[in-house]
């Protein structure tokens, strides 16, 4: 029984980690985030509403500078604050931003935003349990490998989800009759628009290059039948 204690105490610590996280997050959006109320924007999730036979689609700010967007588990969607202003300065049409919402809505409509919090809460007990295993065989190497091994599977994991999101949004969005151009036009600024420009190796990234994340767009594009722009 005593083998298998590391093991439990792990998922235990998993469930409370889940339950902590999740009220953190609702706590956070709640206190920082109000409903945009954006015309154009409006009459373009109108549009996608109508694809997806909803009433409406409810986009709030949440107040923060970085440019991101978001799903949370509870199915809320996000556009920060930083986002919006480079939208409003003119650096993100209607139609890229529309495609950020129609991604998030994927991630929902997916099960990628409880899944995502669930996945963290349990590679925090894989963490955990490595350590506990790792240690005992190498000591003072044991920490550094467990955190490298569920960096890893956190970030394949997080780039699977966002392919699939991506897949999604296009669908929507031709759909919706805005098209994937936007889409397509978004990712080639996005790098610019967070200041993320750099080298590192996509396999340690959580969301797949823009070269790659283009070319699947395109490879839906050619099976649906309409010209790449």
């Amino acid at each position: 029984m005593l083998k298998f204690t590391p093991l439990l105490l792990a998922i235990l610590y998993a469930l409370a980690m889940y339950r902590i996280s999740a009220w953190r997050t609702a706590r956070e959006l709640d206190a920082k985030s109000t409903e945009l109320a954006d015309p154009r924007l409006k009459t373009l999730t109108d549009r996608m509403a109508e694809a997806l036979d909803l009433k409406r689609i409810r986009v709030n700010i949440y107040e923060i500078e970085p440019v991101n967007g978001l799903a949370a588990p509870d199915g809320r969607i996000f556009i920060t604050r930083g986002f919006y202003q480079k939208y409003r300065s003119g650096e993100v049409s209607a139609e890229e931003m529309a495609s950020v919402i129609a991604h998030e809505l994927g991630h929902v409509a997916l099960g990628h935003a409880r899944k995502r919090m669930i996945d963290f809460s349990g590679q925090n007990a894989v963490r955990t349990a490595l350590i506990m295993v790792l240690s005992r065989l190498i000591p003072g190497l044991g920490v550094v490998i467990a955190n490298a091994l569920t960096s890893l599977l956190a970030a394949r994991l997080s780039r699977d989800d966002e392919y699939e999101a991506d897949a999604y949004a296009a669908a929507l969005l031709a759909k919706s009759g805005i098209g994937i151009a936007p889409q397509k036009s978004l990712f080639r600024k996005l790098e610019g628009l967070t200041g993320s420009r750099g080298a590192m190796p996509a396999w340690l990234m959580s969301h797949p290059k823009t070269e790659e994340r283009v070319a699947a767009l395109e490879r839906l594009e050619a099976r649906w039948g309409t010209a790449p722009v």
